[in-house]
């Protein structure tokens, strides 16, 4: 019984946490001069909500901060304009890169540059290179415009096309299979394990459990604003903790 109890105060606690948390998050990354090869320590980090680091040696930054805040960094007294948590699209690596040279004497900051890999790019480049696949269309009756004449006609290769069924099959096959591979690319991206840990705070084979478990389809991914996905993750971990104390309570139950 006194287990029973336990547990429940436990579930009571979270519920309570739930109701009242304003999506606290953990923003990191690491601040490099114009180069964007050269880290640089000692940049204050700020958030509006209150919160303040500083980079390490490598250049690296943690910072708590709610979806409400923005972030400041500030070198040499000299601030870069204010970044908009909700607008972070990855809050487990906001690398920026500032208008300074590390063998130079500072003066001011410029220029801010935000970057980090873009899905984007590597999807246009994917596409590119596997185009014919992903711009196959079931063939049908064509006409074709002939260079000599300038009259048209029947386009003989996409009629005899309309005939080779295997290799209309094995294309169509490679295209739903690379759109696959391309919308779990992209799930992948946004619901990262470095990011979920931070906003989770889970580790080990809860963070694996937890990824599999509440892992979001395309649809959602797609769509969902940056606030809503981390709102999401952080109502799922509720849940999924005080699932995990339900699981404990019926072990210690004899």
């Amino acid at each position: 019984m006194p287990h029973l109890i336990k547990t429940y105060c436990c579930i009571l606690a979270f519920w309570l946490l739930a109701g009242s948390a304003s999506a606290q998050l953990t923003i990191s990354g690491t601040v490099f001069d114009s180069s964007k090869s050269i880290q640089v320590k000692g940049v204050t980090v700020k958030s509006t909500g209150g919160m303040v680091t500083v980079t390490d040696s490598l250049g690296h930054y943690d910072i708590g901060a709610s979806d409400k805040d923005s972030l400041t960094f500030i070198y040499n007294n000299k601030p870069t304009t204010r970044f908009a948590v909700r607008q972070i699209e990855n809050i487990g690596s906001f690398d920026i890169s500032l208008h300074i040279r590390l063998a130079e004497k500072f003066k001011t900051l410029k220029e801010v540059r935000v970057f980090s890999k873009s899905f984007k790019e590597d999807s246009i480049a994917n596409r590119n290179e596997y185009s014919k696949i992903f711009n196959y269309q079931r063939p049908g009756i064509k006409t074709s415009v002939s260079d000599y004449s300038g009259g048209g006609g029947l386009d003989f290769d996409e009629f005899i096309n309309i005939f080779r069924f295997k290799r209309n099959k094995r294309l169509k096959y490679m295209q739903n299979r690379l759109l696959d591979q391309e919308q779990e690319t992209y799930i992948n991206y946004r619901f990262n394990k470095t990011m979920v840990k931070r906003v989770t705070h889970l580790e080990g084979k809860n963070l694996d459990t937890f990824m599999v478990r509440y892992r979001p389809d395309f649809a959602f991914t797609q769509t969902a604003s940056a606030v809503n996905f981390y709102q999401y993750i952080l109502n799922a971990s509720y849940q999924f903790k005080i699932d995990l104390l339900i699981a404990e309570g019926k072990k210690e139950t004899p």
